[in-house]
């Protein structure tokens, strides 16, 4: 167990360096996310809020809107370990860890882990953003805890299948591609923007199912105490759980056949 850990770790610093020496793809992630508050929370916000039937009813769209762009930091950051997992398929490094005594998984946990960091310090920066725009949680400490552990079971979750989805690519540059449905697509085909009730029957019924939406419901209901049906917490939780235990194993079963397909 020793060794498992201390592998572990050196592959999480390898990331870690590597992630300072290639600052482009962290930085976009978070760029992302400012450019969507910019964009619908001060340039367009106050007519979402006339649209959605909030404006001079107390409605606060920023506290609306803010949920679902931690959402879109967490799915813009899964580039960045598809993009590298792929490179070290491509580039021959991981042929010669597997000439050397290394825990094997440690390779890809490092990747995992070290998007994981990443990713907290990219939340932190957009909460604190959005409280300089406007944003005011009303949560306790135990909600707040209880955001994070989501946020961060996500993170995991969305990390471990987007290096799954890096393992299947034969270039760096078609992983960056290959995970944009989940940076992309998943966030703006939820309700990051507008409620359920505002969108047209076929795209609400892809919402309505679809992972991001009672996770974004939850965290509205932890951090603002907005009503939420009951069954919202415990299907996020499985979502996040469901997402982390098949990117995993698809992860492990791609790493270990030693090829990209």
């Amino acid at each position: 167990m020793s060794y498992a850990l201390q592998d572990t770790a050196t592959m999480l610093r390898r990331n870690l360096r590597h992630a300072q020496r290639y600052p482009g793809l962290s930085l976009g992630a978070l760029g992302m996310p400012v450019i969507m508050f910019l964009l619908f929370g001060l340039v367009f916000g106050d007519t979402f809020a006339a649209g959605i039937g909030g404006a001079g009813a107390g409605f606060d769209y920023i506290d609306f809107l803010t949920p679902g762009i931690l959402l879109m930091s967490i799915a813009s950051g899964t580039m960045s370990p598809a993009v590298a997992v792929c490179m070290d398929m491509s580039e021959g490094i991981v042929a010669r860890f597997r000439t050397m005594a290394i825990f094997r998984p440690a390779v890809l946990t490092g990747h995992v882990l070290a998007n994981v960091l990443l990713t907290i310090g990219s939340l932190l920066l957009v909460i604190g953003f959005a409280v300089l725009i406007g944003f005011r949680p009303t949560a306790s400490v135990g909600e707040w805890l209880l955001a994070a552990a989501l946020l961060i079971g996500l993170t995991i979750g969305l990390t471990w299948f987007a290096i799954a989805l890096g393992l299947t690519s034969k270039t760096p540059e078609g992983a960056s591609n290959i995970v944009l449905p989940i940076a992309l697509l998943l966030p703006f085909l939820s309700n990051t923007f507008i409620p359920l009730e505002a969108m047209p029957s076929g795209i609400r019924w892809f919402a309505e199912y679809q992972p991001f939406t009672p996770i974004i419901d939850s965290l509205r209901h932890l951090l603002l105490e907005t009503p939420v049906d009951s069954s919202s917490g415990w299907l996020a939780a499985g979502w996040c759980v469901a997402i982390a235990v098949v990117g995993y194993f698809w992860a492990q079963s791609n790493y270990n056949k030693g090829t990209v397909a």
